[in-house]
């Protein structure tokens, strides 16, 4: 990824110490390549090469000094959440079949009521996923969604979450919600509020049912979920 200006480069630095900060998944998961860490995992989450090792202790260093001194203003709910979303595309495998073209958008959908304004728009500007740039995609309704790798679908969506994730059954879209339950009704990833922090539920067999590979890194942190209700 090349790089922007002194604006761009903070920015980008804040979104992933917002991630560091905020969640679990920071459990030493960067590792040098060759650190031993296994070839399929590393085939699931691009490993570090050792000149990004300076910029991961940098980014480290924030998070801690966040923690001591309140250098931003506290983040909202749904901006750490635009920013679990961006890094959702770290750390998931798609198959290559999922994108119409080598160069073809990686693309966050949005359905019903969006809840995150600018948050996610700013979260994944500039930013790309193997060659796919990121892009943000925002649908009225079920009928409006396109083809899309991730699909959040909110609380304004709850009479009709079954119906929305039918319509993506078996297809190669991870869907994320923070709907009580969405996880056992069918979602792959469910935000849930834990005393005040931010956490992850997984439905493995859903994730697996669409051809989607989760890292590890992301597994360890998070409650498993591996039922659908009824």
């Amino acid at each position: 990824m090349k790089t922007g200006s002194a604006g761009v480069a903070a920015s980008r630095e804040r979104k992933r110490s917002d991630w560091l900060g905020t969640s679990e998944l920071h459990r030493s998961d960067a590792m040098p390549c060759g650190s031993g860490v296994a070839r399929t995992d590393r085939n699931r989450a691009q490993c570090v090469g050792p000149r990004r090792m300076p910029f991961l202790r940098t980014l480290a260093a924030a998070a801690l000094l966040a923690l001591a001194t309140p250098v931003w203003p506290v983040p909202s709910e749904y901006q750490l959440k635009a920013v679990f979303l961006f890094n959702f595309a770290q750390f998931v495998e798609w198959p290559a079949e999922s994108f119409s073209t080598p160069a073809a958008p990686f693309i966050i959908g949005v359905v019903g009521q969006d809840p995150f304004g600018e948050y996610l728009d700013a979260a994944v500007r500039g930013e790309t996923v193997m060659g796919h740039p990121l892009v943000v995609k925002r649908y009225r309704s079920m009928d409006d969604v396109e083809p899309c790798q991730i699909l959040f679908i909110g609380d304004s969506e709850l009479p009709r979450l079954e119906r929305i994730l039918s319509s993506v059954d078996r297809r190669a879209v991870l869907t994320v919600s923070d709907i009580d339950h969405a996880a056992e009704r069918g979602a792959v990833i469910q935000f849930t509020n834990v005393s005040n922090r931010l956490r992850l539920r997984i439905n493995v067999a859903a994730a697996k049912a669409a051809g989607l590979t989760i890292s590890s890194k992301l597994l360890r942190p998070a409650e498993i979920v591996d039922k659908r209700e009824g």
